[in-house]
């Protein structure tokens, strides 16, 4: 009878064993659940506080760029005053060139909008003008330049466009 009962002590342990096993391994898969999903979690802050980051800097960067460009527009209408009243004046040309040049370091480029059609990304029409032999919307006048900064409109281009007449 005790060999019965020591078989059957060991059955049972076997099978408290076997339950405990199992208990364990869904507690680890549960733990290996949980990691993953925290390591997810983690990746995706590391990637959203990255692009904060970086949209932080670039709406900074936008903001001194339109105040800068004010500047430089200023610099090019004095530009224009000086050489009417003294064909000869070369002063501001340098400063012009060395701003253009500092301006393309940094990924600063002028929209071209003379004789294209008006994208409202990119301009922004002030004046209209009939004109039958263009099609509508065909920029016809740049009134002031735009500038676009890593495939973004910093300033969009003020013009005028053309309308058919009716």
């Amino acid at each position: 009878m005790s060999d019965q009962n020591e078989s059957e002590n060991h059955i049972t342990e076997e099978k408290t064993q076997d339950a405990e096993a199992e208990q364990l391994k869904q507690s680890l898969a549960k733990c290996e659940d949980a990691l993953k999903r925290s390591l997810a979690d983690f990746i995706n802050l590391e990637r959203k506080t990255k692009s904060d980051i970086e949209n932080g800097i670039a709406a900074k960067m936008d903001k001194f760029l339109l105040r800068f460009l004010t500047i430089y527009d200023d610099l090019v209408r004095a530009k224009e005053v000086l050489k009417k009243e003294n064909p000869e004046a070369q002063g501001l040309d340098g400063i012009l060139k060395n701003i253009d040049s500092l301006l393309v370091e940094y990924g600063v480029s002028q929209i071209s909008a003379l004789g294209e059609l008006f994208d409202p990304n990119l301009h922004e029409a002030i004046a209209i003008t009939n004109d039958d032999s263009l099609d509508d919307n065909t920029i016809t006048k740049e009134l002031r330049k735009g500038y676009i900064s890593h495939n973004r409109t910093l300033r969009p281009t003020l013009v005028e466009i053309s309308k058919k007449s009716q």
